[in-house]
């Protein structure tokens, strides 16, 4: 930083009054002969002047007077010209406002001066961006090491000496790290409503945070793909993150403000990077459930793939049935779980498949996995502010945990299915608060639980052929629709509306093709039991479908 002394100290100039100020920083030089040239000066400069308009007393100490008033660094007065020396009205108002004043001698022209300044601001501005490049090299090794935004957050508040907090666009921290003084929890409560409050009125612009010193900290929002744009309403989208800093002492440096601008870049790749790595992670992950679903993949072969998730011998499914009857994106949900399971140090596969989450996670005793599994249904049931309905399987080898999947999902149905609803028919909707209150786990199969696991699968195979034969040996291409409107209508426990909307048809489309079904099997929906039977088949036919 380029102070008043450095500046004179090279200069054949003589200071007049004013020692004290010299460690005022120099901003920059600027010459004029005005009477009042501070409309045309924002402070923290260097002003040089032969006085020519200051032929009166009063307008001399008029004039010191304003200068000073306008933070200025120093004044330089220039002799030989409309005065033979610095008069001594401008010394003594400078010397009273401890204002520094120095003699710029006829042999000194005031080019000289600005020169000597323009250098040394020059090589001080150089000197700061060759560190904030090289502090930009560090960041950026960070990311490509894939370290993670923990690790770029605590090198930035190294760097800078500042507190860094990263808040999503919710208001909620992703990571923070204190260089030597953490932020209070009253300021970091602040922040968060802040943060929050301008995601409501959709502002994505830099803002210094409310009861924090305007010099010392700045909040910056952070876009993935480049600064926030204006949506299709002409509101600017909601950043992805913020990224704020809180100065532990002293006011934000150029250095500290030019890394901050230049971080916000590597945090957005650093996000990047990590939402890439989640869908690849993610897709990966329903790939393998589908296959594990299908029976696509079983054995040693699942085993291998599982085994890059944490997953090795034993294994457990935590199926968790998304809100609003599954017709949302699974994304929110998912991510969730996925937090849910981190929480617990609980490695895991989470994906979805058709209206369900799972979490494939490593295997443990009856009792830890339901205390997992009930963290996670309070959690979710917190978040979106209904009761979510949660079963686990019991564990098995890795290599067979299709079944424990199975076993999970039916539990979660069976729970369903036996729950009475609101208008006395048996079965409850699939957002039922009494289905949602516990974990449902195999004990709610009751005595349907032996057929469910069956080892033979010729058995399970000749029962469900038995129910559901009538209707796959149906006419062609329509019994794939009997079958689909059935399980619709099972899954629906029995209500046409939601059915009917679930499979894009009118209700009494759906109605004629009930009364069919009911027609090739015998059967009659409209009773519990042949529902529960039909559930079950469904339900058995997919273990026993073949890949």
């Amino acid at each position: 930083m380029l102070t008043v002394g450095d500046l004179l100290a090279d200069l054949d100039v003589r200071l007049l009054t004013g020692e004290p100020g010299l460690e005022l920083p120099v901003r920059w030089v600027h010459i004029s002969e005005l009477l009042d040239p501070t409309p045309w000066l924002s402070g923290g400069e260097v002003l040089l002047t032969t006085g020519m308009q200051l032929d009166s007393a009063e307008r001399q100490r008029e004039f010191v007077a304003r200068l000073a008033d306008h933070q200025l660094a120093a004044l330089g007065f220039g002799t030989g010209f409309a005065h033979s020396e610095v008069p001594q009205e401008i010394v003594e108002v400078a010397s009273e406002r401890r204002f520094p004043v120095f003699e710029v001698p006829y042999e000194v022209p005031f080019i000289a001066i600005t020169e000597a300044a323009f250098t040394q601001l020059v090589n001080e501005q150089y000197a700061v961006l060759r560190r904030a490049l090289a502090a930009q090299e560090r960041l950026e090794r960070i990311v490509l090491s894939e370290r993670g935004l923990d690790a770029v957050a605590s090198a930035l508040a190294t760097l800078i000496g500042a507190a860094v907090l990263v808040f999503d666009p919710r208001g909620e921290p992703l990571v923070q790290h204190a260089f030597r003084r953490p932020v209070s929890a009253e300021a970091l409560s602040g922040l968060r409503a802040e943060i929050r409050e301008r995601a409501r009125r959709r502002e994505a612009r830099t803002f210094m945070p409310a009861g924090e010193d305007a010099s010392r900290s700045l909040a910056f929002p952070v876009a993935a793909d480049g600064p926030p744009r204006l949506g299709a309403a002409g509101a600017a989208r909601i950043p992805e993150a913020w990224l704020v800093a809180v100065k532990d002492s002293g006011p934000l440096s150029d250095f500290d403000r030019l890394t901050l601008h230049q971080a916000v870049t590597i945090v957005a790749l650093e996000l990047l990077r990590s939402r890439v790595a989640g869908d690849t992670e993610r897709r990966l992950a329903g790939d393998i459930l589908a296959a594990v679903v299908q029976g696509e993949l079983t054995g040693a072969e699942l085993s291998r793939r599982l085994e890059p998730f944490g997953l090795s011998d034993r294994v457990a499914a935590i199926v968790v049935g998304r809100p609003g009857s599954g017709r949302g994106s699974p994304a929110p949900v998912e991510a969730a779980v996925s937090s849910a399971l981190r929480d617990d140090a609980a490695p895991g596969l989470v994906a979805s498949t058709q209206s369900l989450t799972c979490a494939l996670v490593a295997g443990m005793a009856e009792d830890e996995l339901l205390g997992v599994a009930e963290r996670v249904r309070a959690r979710l049931s917190l978040e979106f502010g209904s009761p979510v309905r949660v079963a686990v399987g019991r564990a098995v080898p890795g290599g067979e945990a299709r079944r424990s999947f199975h076993e999970a999902r039916c539990a979660l149905e069976a729970l369903g299915l036996m729950v009475p609803s609101e208008n006395g028919s048996n079965g409850a909707g699939p957002d039922a608060g009494v289905a949602g209150s516990r974990v449902a786990t195999y004990k709610d199969l009751g005595s349907f639980q032996l057929l469910l696991s069956l080892q033979d699968d010729e058995a399970l195979k000749l029962f469900c052929d038995s129910i559901l034969g009538p209707i796959e040996a149906s006419e062609g291409h329509y019994g794939g629709e009997l079958m689909r409107s059935l399980e619709a209508f099972i899954e629906e426990n029995g209500q046409w509306e939601r059915a009917a909307r679930r499979l894009y048809c009118h209700r009494h489309t759906l109605r004629y093709r009930i009364r069919r079904v009911e027609e090739l099997t015998g059967r009659n929906l409209g009773s519990a039991r042949d529902r529960i039977e039909f559930w079950l088949a469904l339900r058995g036919r997919e273990l026993v479908s073949s890949p």
